[in-house]
């Protein structure tokens, strides 16, 4: 029988493999697919946001309705926890422009590797290509290529990820062995599909920038791409949670100028010039911006500025969940304690993107996961040291 047992190879696994073989416990982690930790790595492909240097306040809104269950975890292991930490595995970190916290090296590779040589040399096994098929009786039951294995932990901690990115291996399927505490999965910071009219061609892969855009009460300003599918990018998916639930996407093309500004702009002698050249001379709006206020842009000379203030797309449709870079929904937080023990089966804890949060991308998630990792790490230590 080993102390602990870890289902699921990722950030929020690891972490709780971390916390509780430096308490001295023998510790099993047990991944289903081939390496660990693959979703990880490709959230750093283009460089990994570790976490988001930020007022605590700010950096903790973020989390919506799960922040009452988030806030002392998020406290206990925040962004300096986190910054700390990787410089800890020997990969120094910088803060961009944004706040946003990288690895000098940018790539996910390097920290992972670290990490992983650091768990294997404090002695925890890494089992892969072992599923987690459920439980017979105290025992966690897996597939694995040797065939059916049993696991007998004196407690386990369940990290198994969201339900996006099948390949990554977060599938959702073990919710089918915790249904009466799963809440539905949803696509989170997921791009929408748009059925552009052909005009909209010549500027798919083109990124719509210094904008301004709200989505029922959340605002925010960034970047996104129109695609042949859609929209997509870290300006939508700050706002997509509410899209998804509902609410019509506002867009403010000139968030700089007042409604006022742009009226006093256009009111000015301008001559025979064409009202696309007054769009482009007088108001500096680029190609992409001109092109989203003809599709969507119902307007006369007077409410022309109204319009470029608050430019509302049609209802939109979110792409499939396996496309969205994380997901709501999984483990509700009333099925758990305040260590995030599951209440139907002591010693059994929940971590990582399998509960039932969601946050915008920006280092938030990372953050959340590793912090919900170490918090239910820590509690199964604390466990075993009083068994």
């Amino acid at each position: 029988m080993t102390d602990a047992l870890i289902i699921g190879g990722g950030p929020a696994g690891l972490m709780a493999a971390e916390v509780l073989s430096a308490a001295g416990h023998s510790v099993i982690v047990a991944d289903a697919m081939p390496t660990v930790g693959r979703k990880f790595l490709m959230a750093g492909k283009s460089g990994l946001n570790l976490t988001k240097a930020e007022d605590k306040d700010t950096f903790e809104a973020a989390f919506g309705d799960a922040l009452d269950t988030l806030a002392p975890i998020l406290s206990d292991f925040g962004p300096d926890a986190v910054s700390d930490w990787a410089q800890g595995l020997g990969q120094d970190v910088f803060t961009g422009s944004t706040g946003r916290v990288f690895p000098v090296k940018m790539k996910a590779s390097p920290l992972l590797r670290a990490w992983v040589a650091r768990l294997t040399q404090e002695g925890v096994t890494i089992q892969t290509r072992w599923r987690w098929t459920g439980w017979d009786g105290g025992s966690a039951t897996f597939n694995t290529p040797e065939g059916p294995q049993t696991i007998d932990a004196k407690t386990t901690v369940l990290a198994m990820g969201g339900a996006s990115w099948k390949r990554l291996g977060s599938d959702g399927k073990w919710a089918g062995h915790l249904l009466d505490v799963v809440a539905p999965f949803q696509p989170a910071n997921v791009g929408f599909e748009i059925p552009w009219s052909d005009h909209m061609t010549q500027h798919f892969g083109t990124a719509v920038k210094g904008c301004k855009l709200t989505a029922g009460g959340v605002v925010a300003r960034g970047e996104f791409v129109v695609s042949n599918k859609g929209i997509e990018g870290g300006g939508i998916y700050a706002v997509s949670s509410a899209i998804r639930d509902g609410a019509p996407l506002v867009l403010d093309l000139l968030p700089n100028l007042s409604e006022a500004d742009i009226a006093a702009k256009l009111a000015a002698p301008k001559g025979k010039q064409s009202t696309a050249n007054t769009l482009r001379k007088v108001l500096k709006l680029d190609p992409l911006k001109r092109a989203l206020l003809n599709e969507f842009g119902r307007f006369s000379d007077a409410s022309l500025p109204a319009t470029i203030k608050a430019l509302r797309f049609p209802n939109l449709v979110p792409r499939p969940m396996d496309e969205a870079i994380s997901t709501a929904g999984g483990v509700r937080f009333g099925a758990l304690d305040g260590d995030l023990m599951l209440r139907g089966r002591d010693g059994v804890y929940c971590a990582g993107e399998m509960l039932d949060w969601e946050a915008p991308t920006g280092g938030y998630l990372i953050t959340a996961c590793l912090a919900t990792g170490r918090w239910a790490g820590l509690a199964a230590a604390r466990r075993l040291q009083a068994s």
